[in-house]
């Protein structure tokens, strides 16, 4: 058998296999004999069928079969071998009808080639690495929407600012009669809210639908209206107050701090403030890290310039799937995941030039153990003993999703600490409120 490969240009380049006769011809010629010392064809004792019916009948599927092994067996030993880098997979190059009475066969396949290029860190420009300040402000602010989560409510006669009101929506052309239970603060507009400031259990208010709700949901979830319609309602209808409550915010005291976190857990507020901030600060990290990375994989996607095979990869992305794809939409597809496999590239580029970045078994599975002993801490088992900690490690090595999504967190959290000892940053810090605007243009 000889493989030859012509190159069409730095990309692109087609591999020429030729199977000769005597690269195939035992291993055909026993599977037929053993198929004509098993064959049961009507006619002849079993055993006895002559060979040339049996090359009628067997030879050509059994030629085909035992061809299309080798050739698979002598692409992955060549690609293994010259240690070529490729881009999705051999494609085989249509050849017509092929005269499976020949001895001698040629078979052609395109391969698309990974591209050589370097990767250049220390020449971006400085990338923003965003810092949510923790301030007393959001402190305070999270403390007080904790204390009226945790806090009672008190039944009153007259509403007030802020206070909750359960009543019945009614307009009986529309079919509107439902229950609603909502804050104030919902209420659009002064005009509406003055009708309810002052009013008392058992009043009926005369409202407008259109305006009368911030969040135009509240509409439909409170009159439980459909979607389409709640949008040009604009009728009138009765509000019927049934109850008023206020709610009273939980005391800072140590029954409220043992809801919160466990017995004895947080002693006094300046413990809370301290764990809140703290909190506060690792999710916000979370935040600010997936942001940082993003625009650093975007910055080295726009900077590192290198070609693709684009050609190639529409036709291998047009076959590959379960089901074919028209032309259009296989360039549509490649349009798509370009900067996906882009970004593949310079990773495996950076991976290839550090080799502490490369994950290791032992590491994968110290970071399960860390993951598992954080997981059981949130349900109150702090005390896990490493016996415990390693059977459950165990099992999840054994699951391949498992395994999967924690080597792609472990690899972006390496990739991640990489770049910020790597890249030029110039650091930024905002209040969350600032950093959502700036950062999502939200």
């Amino acid at each position: 058998m000889n493989i030859k490969r012509t190159d069409s240009d730095a990309l692109n380049a087609t591999l020429t296999i030729e199977v000769a006769q005597a690269d195939y011809k035992e291993k055909v010629d026993k599977i037929l004999a053993d198929h004509r010392k098993t064959a049961s064809i009507p006619g002849f004792r079993k055993g006895h069928v002559p060979a040339s019916l049996i090359n009628k009948k067997y030879r050509t599927p059994i030629l085909v079969d035992e061809i299309n092994k080798l050739i698979q067996q002598q692409l992955n030993d060549y690609i293994s071998k010259e240690k070529l880098n490729l881009l999705g997979n051999p494609l085989p190059v249509e050849q017509g009808e092929i005269d499976w009475n020949s001895e001698d066969y040629s078979f052609d396949f395109e391969l698309g080639l990974a591209p050589d290029f370097e990767v250049d860190l220390k020449g971006q420009k400085a990338i923003t690495n965003y810092k949510i300040k923790t301030d007393d402000e959001t402190i305070n602010r999270q403390i007080d929407r904790i204390r009226e989560q945790y806090g009672k409510l008190i039944n009153k006669d007259e509403v007030e600012k802020g206070d909750q009101v359960t009543g019945i929506f009614r307009n009986d052309e529309e079919g509107i009669n439902t229950d609603a239970t909502f804050t104030i603060d919902k209420i659009k507009g002064k005009t509406n809210e003055k009708k309810f400031i002052g009013a008392k259990k058992g009043d009926s208010l005369e409202l407008k639908t259109k305006g009368l709700f911030n969040d135009d949901q509240d509409l439909t979830d409170f009159l439980k209206v459909e979607d389409e319609k709640a949008n040009d309602l604009d009728v009138a209808v009765t509000f019927e107050i049934t109850e008023v409550n206020t709610r009273e915010k939980a005391e800072l005291n140590q029954e409220f701090f043992d809801k919160l976190f466990g017995p004895e857990v947080i002693k006094s507020e300046e413990e809370l403030r301290e764990r809140l901030r703290a909190d506060a600060q690792k999710q916000f990290a979370q935040q600010t890290d997936q942001k940082l990375l993003t625009d650093v994989t975007e910055a080295l996607i726009n900077t590192t310039k290198f070609d693709l095979p684009a050609d190639f990869l529409k036709k291998w992305i047009a076959t590959s799937g379960e089901n074919e794809l028209t032309e259009e939409e296989a360039a549509a597809e490649y349009e798509r995941s370009e900067k996906g496999l882009r970004y593949q590239l310079i990773e495996s580029n950076i991976l290839k030039s550090h080799e502490d970045l490369q994950l290791k078994f032992e590491e994968l599975k110290a970071y399960a153990s860390t993951q598992i002993r954080e997981q059981m801490k949130q349900y109150g088992h702090t005390d896990a003993t490493d016996e415990e900690v390693d059977q459950i490690v165990a099992r999840i090595m054994q699951n391949q999703e498992e395994v999967k999504r924690m080597s792609e967190q472990l690899q972006n959290e390496k990739m991640l600490q990489f770049f910020k000892d790597n890249v030029k940053l110039k650091t930024k810090e905002l209040t969350y409120e600032e950093f959502i605007k700036e950062a999502y243009d939200a």
